[in-house]
């Protein structure tokens, strides 16, 4: 009985955060669509939009890393920290061009990619998914680096579908530790 409360505890402490994790996810998905919609506005305007979603992200990744109980804490902190050196950079500096803001956002793509598909490998739940959404932006991430002089129509396309499928796989993930959680409080 107390080995099974214990575990229920550490349930509900791994899955606090479940709402951080959905909202991002939201987040995700809205930039996606906005970016999708709009793919005519600026540059400028597509730079910032996705510095500010990135530098989000990218606190929310390390205040997951230092207050959550995940055990790829280290993962998730480098996560954070890039994405959110990524965000800035396209906040402070939003018009430097197509090129440069589709080889920093082809590298983020490609790094985060990665990391994804390290971190699927450490839980044995959701594997799948974590590695599905790695692998997806590692091809986009390299389809961008390696013609980084693409059209910004095609960039903003690419970008937006990458957005909707992170957010989708955030607010899906962050349902399922929602629903975890329940299940080990009641």
């Amino acid at each position: 009985m107390v080995g099974g409360t214990l575990a229920d505890a550490e349930v509900r402490e791994a899955t606090q955060g479940w709402w951080l994790v959905a909202l991002v996810g939201a987040l995700s998905l809205v930039v996606g669509i906005v970016v999708l919609f709009k793919p005519g506005d600026s540059l400028a305007t597509l730079a910032v939009i996705t510095g500010i979603f990135l530098l989000v992200d990218g606190i929310l990744e390390l205040i997951a890393s230092i207050f959550g109980g995940t055990q790829s804490r280290g993962l998730v902190a480098i996560l954070g920290v890039i994405t959110a050196i990524v965000g800035v950079l396209l906040i402070r500096h939003p018009v430097q061009g197509v090129t440069f803001v589709a080889l920093l956002l082809g590298l983020w793509l490609i790094t985060i990619g990665v990391i994804r598909i390290v971190e699927a490998f450490e839980v044995v739940a959701h594997r799948g998914w974590g590695v599905f959404a790695g692998v997806i932006e590692l091809v986009a991430g390299i389809v961008i680096v390696s013609n980084p002089h693409i059209g910004y129509t095609t960039l903003a396309i690419l970008v937006g579908i990458g957005f909707i499928i992170n957010g989708a796989g955030m607010l899906g993930l962050g349902w399922a530790m929602h629903s975890v959680r329940a299940d080990a409080s009641s």
